[in-house]
């Protein structure tokens, strides 16, 4: 006889999984990460004078050099901008090329509406922008600290009984195949318990890849087909075993943001989503089995 507790939660997933799809046809929000906005290198890059997110080829250029130079911060401006706070760039840093596009029109370069008819042209204009690690005297704003209090205990046991190596502390999240260890920020650096539960379980869903467990191809390149999957399958699973968990039984806007990031190369395979989902299927069994051999042992 099938296990009915087993097709149940297959149910949960796969609507899950169909709302996640409807999401990401309607167009998900912005993204940002769910521990505290303080410029870590995993955040959407911020300017340091107006707190507004960079754009398009922006946080590409400012994450690549961010993660070439060991930034661990994701706070950025110019040299005016932190002048202006009261900091300074240190002597011989090396800026980071930035984008601006600005409209060109005849008689009126500032002005981006037509002029007799006439559509603008933009112009790419460059740049220089430095990172917060290369200034003195800058202090970024303090984060409120989520609170031991707020831990949910049942879903810290569950990530405990996978009997993976969990590394708090830092400014990123992710999972490192070549020590089985996952990093995750600490507990009091999150938003809310419930997302801190979120991250920790998409690390744990990489984890899941390893050639021990369900290996998975984790060798993709950012920006690839096989990175794209992959992330796709840790955000379902931790959509999935949410869902067990009752904490969250309905996909929150970052699920969808995440996934519609990567939504460009998942588009090239229309059947990708739904490979995903079939995998993070096996990784929140992989997690839910682990769960019933404690019990069994115990």
């Amino acid at each position: 006889m099938a296990d009915s507790s087993a097709s149940s939660r297959a149910s949960v997933y796969a609507r899950i999984t169909d709302q996640i799809i409807a999401a990401m046809e309607r167009g998900a929000g912005t993204l940002r990460m769910p521990w505290h906005h303080d410029g870590a290198t995993v955040s959407r890059p911020i300017n340091v004078l107006t707190q507004r997110p960079y754009r398009g080829i922006n946080v590409l250029a400012l994450w690549t050099s961010a993660r070439a130079a060991k930034y661990q911060t994701g706070i950025w401006g110019t040299f005016k901008q932190f002048q202006s706070l009261g900091a300074q760039v240190r002597k011989g840093e090396r800026a980071t090329l930035g984008v601006i596009w600005k409209p060109s029109t005849p008689g009126d370069a500032a002005d981006a509406a037509p002029v007799d008819g006439v559509k603008p042209r933009w112009f790419a204009r460059g740049f220089s922008l430095f990172n917060a690690a290369q200034v003195d005297n800058y202090d970024p704003p303090a984060a409120p600290s989520l609170p031991d209090s707020a831990r949910i205990t049942h879903a810290d046991a569950f990530i405990a009984a996978l009997g993976m190596r969990i590394m708090p502390g830092g400014s990123e999240a992710y999972y490192r195949p070549s020590t089985d260890t996952i990093h995750v920020p600490l507990f009091e650096r999150f938003v809310d318990s419930e997302t801190a539960i979120a991250v920790t379980l998409h690390e744990c869903a990489h984890a899941t890849g390893a050639p021990h467990r369900l290996d998975r191809d984790l060798s993709g390149r950012f920006g690839s087909h096989a990175y794209a999957m992959e992330e796709a399958v840790a955000e379902l699973t931790a959509s999935f075993v949410l869902a067990d968990l009752s904490i969250a039984h309905e996909p929150r806007p970052d699920h969808a943001a995440y996934l519609s990031s990567w939504l460009t190369v998942l588009k090239e395979d229309t059947s990708a989503i739904f490979t995903a989902a079939s995998k993070a299927q096996a990784a929140a069994d992989w997690m839910n089995a682990r769960q019933a051999q404690l019990k069994a042992a115990a």
